[in-house]
């Protein structure tokens, strides 16, 4: 009896372990963290990644600055200082633009009709420096350079001047800015009127001072013979002998 007894007590305690292997465990509930928190995190991580490639070095790398390397940021403009003017960029005189940034004399050959020479001799006569910056210049300096630039043909000699001796008036004149391109147009067209050498060809639009014009000058045609001319004659000849034979035949 002793023996069955104790057969039965190691069947079931055999029941009861199989049962707790089978038996599924149960999976506590997972509670998800905030977003802020998973944030928090993932830059703590990045700041231990950065963290950790500098641990070997021992220092932080740092880019050496070269010699005349120009620096970073936005470049800053001059300042104007208290005590110095500001310059004018643009300085209008006889009707066109100046740059304000050059000196005297050579910005007055921005002027059409005034060259080095003639700009110097105006700055002179105006009691300017020609090496003057001319956007520092003053209000009653540049009126001085206007007036001076109005009145070029007394200050001008008579061999410097751009039209001698008109044909209207007979008057030594020299002419500025728009009165250069329309004092051309009215002696072409005068010399055209006149059918004068010159204005023949002029209106033929060809060389007017002597120049050669049997290998340049011709404007857009070929120079010498073409193979497609001498072909087509070729072709024009040809149909012309069978036109002829054919009549001979007729007959």
């Amino acid at each position: 009896m002793a023996k069955k007894e104790e057969a039965k007590e190691a069947k079931e305690v055999k029941e009861t372990k199989e049962h707790k292997k089978e038996a599924p465990k149960k999976e506590a509930p997972k509670v998800e963290a905030p977003k802020e928190a998973k944030k928090e995190k993932k830059e703590e991580k990045k700041h231990e990644k950065h963290e950790g490639k500098g641990e070997g070095e021992g220092k932080e790398h740092h880019k050496k600055d070269r010699k005349g390397a120009p620096k970073e940021g936005k470049k800053e403009a001059p300042k104007v200082k208290e005590g110095e003017p500001e310059i004018r960029h643009i300085v209008r005189i006889a009707g066109t633009d100046l740059d304000g940034k050059r000196s005297v004399q050579y910005a007055l050959t921005g002027i059409k009709g005034i060259g080095r020479r003639t700009a110097k001799i105006i700055s002179t006569n105006s009691g300017l420096d020609p090496i003057a910056t001319i956007g520092y210049l003053k209000d009653a300096e540049l009126e001085k350079l206007q007036s001076s630039v109005d009145n070029i043909t007394t200050i001008v000699p008579t061999w410097m001047v751009n039209k001698q001796n008109d044909i209207m008036s007979g008057e030594d004149r020299h002419l500025i800015g728009i009165d250069v391109m329309l004092g051309l147009n009215e002696d072409l067209n005068l010399m055209k009127k006149m059918r004068s050498y010159k204005g023949v060809r002029h209106d033929k639009g060809l060389r007017v001072r002597g120049q050669r014009t049997r290998s340049t000058g011709r404007k857009g045609r070929t120079v010498g013979v073409t193979r497609a001319a001498i072909q087509a004659k070729a072709a024009a000849a040809k149909e012309e002998g069978k036109k002829e034979e054919g009549k001979g035949a007729g007959k």
